[in-house]
């Protein structure tokens, strides 16, 4: 034995290294188990506050009164400025204090009615900013809490053709390959009784419901046929929910009806030019962005001296509301409405506004027909005539289109089973919600054309039951204009003038538009159509024997082509002297504007140009009048065959001689980007470039001017052909100290297309010129440059100032390529050291950086004269040939027949 212990002990001894190294790593095992155990406790305390992202923008509550908005929106605490979240694409973030339960919410101007333990609405007041909204959020629960929000049951008032709710029809033979009901099937091995299918049933707008086997659940519309009924004691299984029901058995169904009959749609009537007088229609436009032109067009082309326009514009939108004003002095069929709400997708308040609007449509003096909704996406897809001859047709019927699938899927996928408040400009997710029993739920499109009739009952009737519950329930209600009016048809005297048809085309690609794209302003994920392009051009024209009128979406920042090519469909071909026929101009900017908030970064770079544009002596030959930049006006986006051609800079300048010029001047953005290797993966790209607001449905940056901020978040945006796929493709993001801040990936699929990769960059970013490298095995592929403009407000140097104190580790293998390659140009110490002195700027001399830095990203490529004011004695000192923007054939002021609202022509009605 002795030897062996000896071997043993010289075995330990000749591994103690591998010994020593086991003990600490399952040492290490159990430190990190007893740390998981521990987080894990604290995640479950916690997990309220997790189930939302809590990087929410800060948002104000949407009163009708723009001045009441105002007014009441919190100012913001400590050193935070106004001017800090006047950036395109990043408000400043919130560090939200994680709370275990509301009671750490609680202050002075916010107090609790109940106890709350729901984690959705703990989540919400926590992530609310004012304390109007988080006292709201606080109520709702309380209300839901103690069943005092929504109604138990609503009345369905149309007819039933004799059928009872509740009324039990016997047992009845069922099988498998022909069910007895077979309109839908619903399991529960919890909830299931005679109660519980019958709402379900009831609820999806079936005459029949059916247990069986216990918790199953069957619907349909076909009343059972006695030669199928059998013993009651053949239907011997309990109901899970109510032990004293029989509900079924094995292929033997309880069956009872819900007191709902059938229903089927009624069907348009065809066109007749016969028909009965002519109806009136109120197009009721709901605006909202900045497409003024488009919203000139659209009027435009429906424009009928028969024919209302009903306009109401986002409560956010000044420029919209203020360009159009002039309208309702113009042509006396325009009104717009002066209460006005925020409309934030999916929010409440866009049922609200509907309502609002349609109630002054019934007290108004117009002799109307029929309402129909449009926004400025919409379009019509035929004359005027054939949408008159046809409703003429069917005078009294109301177009709504329904969701055409399951129920009770459409309620769980639309969230109408949850309950959501709006406040601070958001809907939040609170918790679940029981809709009312004895009523069928229905809903679809939130495009709808509803008739004079219908409408009257929905917004002037009194001690409605029906209509009093379900205004409760929208109130609190995701989408809620995509159900509320089809739900009043289905249920009330009204449900035989249903017909599901919206007399819309929407182009729904649901890959693209199914992003999440609005979680900024809802907890929930939601979809939205496609930009009609040439491309879907056949789908439009496959629509010309169909009962439908008009399309949805488009955009003419996206394609005019299509537009143009709509217009000319329906009323012939443009003159060929119609210069601006392919040409778009969007509005950015207006001095006059006052909501939404100008973006500081492109207030910067537009005033840069400007002056740039003074200062060219190449290009602006005025030196005799000593001409200083005064004011920016306008920024336009300027687009041609669907393509942007650059952007468009409006402003006043004047000099000591009382003289004063209004320029507009065109600059072509320049995006950097330079390919290095030749190889089969950097031939694969067409074009690179870093940009914010970048929209995954449309495949494009929304920020047009394309000027980049400190507090803006940036992409790689990248187009490339098709290929072989390509994966682990590098990208370095290196700020103007030739630093590496951030580092991403690329992959590439065997399809061509335009997408994007996000940064995770800190801000504020380091103005200055920035560098985006593309590595793939060790070698650059790209290199992208891009300029971060520096803000001018007092707070920026010191903000700049505290980011530089963090320091940036930098792995110097991924660096090597980009060494290598610029081996004389990479010297961060230097740049370090220039960039500090640059930000220490201030006055003329960080204007002088600011014109430097926009002159690498704009060239000018033309300017014309707007207006010019000046004294006698001046007059001599400037040439009278130089141009004036309305004779270009880019400038903004340029003429556009297509959007000119002009007189009504007395024979056609029409607009000259």
């Amino acid at each position: 034995m002795g030897p062996l212990r000896n071997l043993d002990v010289r075995w330990v001894w000749r591994y103690r290294l591998f010994y020593i190294a086991g003990i600490a790593i399952m040492s290490l095992q159990i430190f990190l188990a007893v740390i998981f155990f521990t987080l894990s406790e604290d995640v479950e305390k916690n997990s309220s506050l997790s189930y939302i992202s809590l990087n929410e923008e800060p948002m104000k509550y949407n009163f009708i009164d723009n001045t009441l908005e105002k007014e009441r929106k919190l100012p913001l605490s400590g050193k935070q400025s106004n001017t800090l979240s006047r950036t395109n694409g990043q408000s400043s973030k919130l560090n939200a204090k994680t709370v275990a339960s509301v009671e750490d919410l609680l202050t002075p101007q916010i107090s609790a009615v109940c106890n709350i333990s729901k984690r959705e609405s703990i989540s919400a007041i926590n992530r609310a900013k004012t304390s109007f909204c988080k006292q709201l959020i606080l109520n709702t629960t309380c209300l839901i809490r103690n069943n005092q929000l929504y109604p138990v049951s609503l009345p369905h008032s149309c007819p039933v053709n004799g059928l009872t709710r509740g009324k039990y029809l016997g047992c009845f033979r069922d099988e498998s390959s022909k069910r007895l009901l077979n309109g839908a099937y619903y399991n529960s091995s919890i909830a299931n009784s005679h109660k519980h299918c019958l709402h379900k049933c009831l609820q999806a707008g079936f005459s029949y419901a059916g247990v069986q086997f216990g918790e199953e659940c069957f619907c349909g519309n076909e009343e059972p046929l006695a030669g199928s009924r059998l013993p009651e004691s053949s239907c011997d299984h309990k109901c899970p929910a109510n032990k004293s029901q029989p509900c079924g058995s094995y292929f033997a169904i309880n069956i009872l009806e819900t007191g709902v009959a059938k229903f089927v749609p009624q069907t348009a009537n065809d066109a007749n030019s016969i028909s009965n007088p002519p109806v009136r229609i109120v197009f009721l436009l709901t605006l909202n962005g900045r497409d003024i032109r488009q919203v000139y067009r659209l009027i435009k082309t429906l424009f009928h001296r028969d024919h209302f326009f009903f306009i109401h514009v986002d409560a956010r939108q000044d420029y919209l509301f203020r360009e159009l004003r002039p309208l309702e002095l113009k042509l006396s069929n325009v009104r717009l409405s002066l209460r006005r709400h925020s409309t934030i997708w999916g929010g409440a308040s866009l049922l609200t506004m509907l309502l609002e609007c349609m109630s002054e449509l019934i007290q108004s003096s117009w002799d109307w027909d029929f309402v129909i909704n449009l926004s400025e996406s919409d379009f019509p897809i035929k004359t005027n005539q054939e949408l008159v001859a046809f409703l003429s047709s069917n005078r009294n019927r109301n177009f709504v289109k329904s969701h055409g699938r399951d129920v009770h899927h459409f309620i769980h996928k639309q969230g109408l089973d949850k309950t959501f408040v709006e406040c601070d400009e958001h809907m939040w997710r609170i918790g679940n919600k029981m809709l009312p029993t004895g009523i069928v739920i229905d809903g679809g499109s939130d495009w709808i054309a509803l008739s004079r009739p219908f409408i009257n009952y929905v917004v002037t009737a009194q001690n409605d039951e029906l209509l009093d519950g379900l205004r409760t329930v929208f109130k609190y209600t995701l989408l809620p204009a995509e159900s509320f009016f089809h739900t009043v048809l289905r249920n009330s005297i009204f449900c035989d003038s249903y017909i599901d048809n919206n007399l819309h085309v929407t182009n729904w690609k649901r890959h693209l538009g199914c992003k999440c794209q609005y979680k900024h302003v809802v907890d929930w994920c939601g979809c939205s159509p496609n930009v009609f392009t040439m491309e879907d051009w056949s789908r439009i024209q496959s629509t010309s024997n169909k009962s439908l009128f008009f399309a949805r979406k488009f955009d003419p920042t996206v394609s005019q082509q299509v537009i143009n090519q709509v217009q000319e469909w329906l009323y012939g071909y443009y003159s060929d002297d119609y210069k601006s026929e392919r040409k778009y101009w969007h509005n950015v900017y207006h001095h006059l504007d006052r909501s939404p908030v100008v973006d500081d970064a492109i207030y910067v770079v537009s005033s840069s140009l400007s002056r740039q544009t003074l200062s060219s002596s190449e290009n602006f030959d005025l030196k005799c009048l000593n001409l200083g930049f005064r004011k920016l006006l306008q920024v336009h986006s300027f687009h041609e065959n669907d393509v942007q051609k650059g952007i468009l800079v409006h402003f006043d300048s004047a000099s000591s001689k009382n003289v004063s010029v209004q320029f507009e001047a065109w600059f072509e953005i320049k995006h950097s980007f330079t390919l290095y290797d030749s190889n089969l993966v950097a031939s694969r790209f067409v074009n690179l470039l870093v940009n914010t607001n970048f929209d995954p449905k449309e495949k494009m940056s929304r920020n047009y001017v394309g000027a980049i901020g400190p507090l803006s978040e940036p992409v790689l945006i990248f187009e490339v052909t098709a290929g072989s796929p390509v994966s682990n493709i590098t990208v370095l993001w290196l700020d103007p100290m030739q630093t590496l801040v951030d580092v991403g990936d690329i992959s590439l699929s065997e399809n061509s297309g335009v997408d994007h990769v996000k940064s995770t960059l800190r801000t504020p970013l380091c103005p200055g010129e920035w560098e985006v490298y593309l590595i793939f095995n060790n070698d650059v592929l790209a290199r992208i440059m891009f300029v971060v403009t520096p803000l001018v407000n007092e707070h920026s140097n010191t903000m700049f100032q505290e980011a530089n104190q963090i320091k940036t580790s930098t792995d110097w293998n991924l660096l090597l390529p980009i060494v290598k390659l610029n081996k004389e140009h990479y010297d961060p110490e230097s740049q370090r050291t220039k960039i500090l002195q640059h930000l220490s700027y201030d006055g003329p001399r960080k204007i002088e950086w600011i014109d430097d830095l926009t002159s690498k990203s704009y060239q000018i490529l033309d300017f014309c004269i707007v207006d010019i004011q000046q004294a006698e004695h001046s007059a001599s000192c400037y040439r009278q040939d130089y141009k004036r923007c309305n004779s270009t054939v880019w400038s903004s002021f340029s003429p556009d027949p297509k959007i000119h609202i002009t007189t009504v022509n007395k024979l056609t009605g029409r607009l000259n």
